[in-house]
């Protein structure tokens, strides 16, 4: 489902924020990755997004090596892989509801069936009722819960999620957390980024860790 095969990942001439990482996520598996500020935690999730390239190494997502696609194969990826960012990337010149349909509407789901699904999404992050509200109107736990939403309304096969709990309260964090358990149960491939020591107590069952030094462990249930 996921594997990265000797990758290097470094910006211009600095030095490798991701040195030699080797690791393999089968299907299903929920998977937490943690480490100090600037490890390298949401360069990993970028590289398994597509959303940047390795600069050495293969990675490959979903049965595809990424530098090897086509630029016509990406979008099918992005399809498949549902990102969340620390910054959410909402588009503040629409409504919530708008914000969570398009990812429907980019993949031509019909209106009336789209709106269905996006409610019910909103419905699961605890955003019912607020589908008129613009992003702007919203505090920062609700546009994280707006961009989780907006995340799995297209049920894509494998999650990847950057400090999704960051802004939110305790019972907040615990809901949106069981959200994920939830499309994890159904076979979804889940990798969570966080600091969260109580969350990951409580939910992993494999961690991916890199320390400061860029040294990388791949070990069972938690390691902070």
């Amino acid at each position: 489902m996921i594997e990265f095969q000797h990758v290097f990942k470094s910006y211009g001439r600095g030095r490798n924020i991701l040195a030699d990482i080797n690791f393999r996520i089968e299907p299903g598996e929920f998977v937490f990755v943690s480490g100090p500020s600037g490890a390298g935690k949401s360069t990993l999730l970028k590289l398994i997004g597509g959303l940047e390239p390795s600069s050495r190494g293969a990675v490959h997502v979903n049965g595809h090596r990424l530098d090897k696609m086509s630029a016509r194969a990406r979008p099918y990826l992005r399809r498949a892989v549902g990102i969340i960012l620390q910054d959410t990337h909402l588009l503040y010149d629409r409504s919530a509801m708008n914000n969570v349909l398009l990812p429907l509407t980019v993949a031509g789901q019909e209106r009336r069936q789209a709106q269905t699904r996006a409610r019910a999404a909103m419905e699961k992050v605890g955003l019912s009722g607020k589908e008129d509200l613009n992003p702007i109107e919203m505090s920062g736990g609700e546009q994280q819960r707006l961009a989780i939403a907006r995340a799995i309304v297209n049920r894509p096969a494998i999650l990847v999620v950057d400090e999704p709990t960051a802004n939110l309260d305790q019972d907040s964090a615990r809901r949106i957390m069981e959200v994920f358990r939830d499309f994890n149960r159904v076979g979804v491939t889940t990798l969570i980024a966080s600091h969260d020591r109580a969350l990951m107590a409580s939910y992993a069952t494999r961690t991916l860790r890199i320390d400061h030094q860029g040294r990388f462990f791949d070990t069972p249930g938690v390691q902070l």
